[in-house]
């Protein structure tokens, strides 16, 4: 009869120190897997800050017939931002650039004092987003000059060319 071997039955001497022997082994490879050095040290990096593209005023109101004793006609417009990001405005001052002549003008001069320009340092004080038609400015006023013992006729027709600039 061929003896069968209870499962319930104590282990054999070999099983157990072979048991013990993997649980030890696996104890120090655990052990190792989780073992680390530390270190100090130092480093050092930059960061860079951008800069700013120009930011333009845009005139939007139309300054039309202006002529002796008309009144003063308000300058009003907003900015196109094509920066990274939105840019602080403080003001926007409005300034004569020059005088095209009609090509009809009368013999004479017509010059900026044929025109009053008013309240050129218009007041912002305010981000400007990025994009086209952003934010607004307003509060100058032009105005034709009319000087009663001057012949003015060089100035029919002529365009007063306005120039803004960002403060």
């Amino acid at each position: 009869m061929s003896a069968v071997q209870n499962e319930n039955a104590p282990k054999s001497g070999r099983t157990k120190k072979i048991l013990w022997l993997t649980a030890g082994l696996m104890l120090v490879g655990g052990g190792v897997a989780i073992a680390y050095w530390t270190v100090g040290g130092s480093g050092t990096g930059t960061a860079a800050t951008g800069t700013t593209s120009n930011i333009l005023p845009v005139q939007t109101s139309t300054v039309t017939d202006m002529h002796p004793g008309d009144t003063a006609q308000t300058l009003t417009g907003n900015f196109t931002n094509g920066d990274e990001g939105p840019v602080y405005v403080g003001t926007v001052t409005a300034s004569i650039d020059s005088i095209t002549l009609a090509a009809s003008a009368a013999p004479g001069t017509c010059d900026a004092t044929d025109y009053i320009l008013a309240n050129a340092v218009m007041n912002v004080d305010a981000e400007v987003p990025v994009g086209f038609r952003q934010g607004a400015w307003s509060g100058a006023t032009i105005k034709f000059n009319d000087k009663p013992t001057t012949n003015q006729d060089a100035c029919k027709g002529a365009i007063v060319n306005l120039a803004y600039t960002i403060g």
